[in-house]
């Protein structure tokens, strides 16, 4: 049996995607995303959970803050990279994976964390990191 838990928040961010595919979004936009972090454990903990939501919220917004309204093209981390969804789920996915190996969400087994960017009500991605 598998349980999960998930949490929600967003952020507004600008860039610019190199490439033809992306035809009028090589040029600078913005985009904002509602963001879904979910945690996914074999076991709850003893309290009867798979994480605490609380600390669950607070670490993915303390995530999503340093991106949210930042024009990422601008941004180092992120220098010679195309910034699709796909790639900021597996930014974000990878800071939450860490923020759990370090204990930051408490005592859950986590055996994965998967996350989505919403770009609309009709299309969205997904990155799931295995733990």
């Amino acid at each position: 049996m598998t349980y999960s838990v998930t949490v929600r928040d967003h952020i507004m961010i600008a860039h610019s995607l190199t490439g033809e595919m992306f035809g009028p979004a090589q040029r600078l936009h913005g985009a904002t995303f509602v963001v879904d972090a979910t945690f996914r454990a074999d076991e709850l903990t003893v309290e009867g959970v798979v994480v605490d939501i609380g600390r669950a919220s607070v670490v993915l917004r303390g995530i999503l803050s340093p991106l949210s309204y930042r024009n990422l093209d601008d941004e180092p981390v992120f220098q010679g990279l195309n910034t699709t969804t796909e790639r900021l789920c597996g930014v974000i996915g990878e800071r939450l994976a860490e923020a759990a190996r370090e204990g930051e969400l408490g005592a859950a087994q986590l055996t994965a964390i998967v996350v989505t960017l919403h770009e609309s009500h009709v299309a969205w991605a997904s990155c799931e990191v295995t733990l």
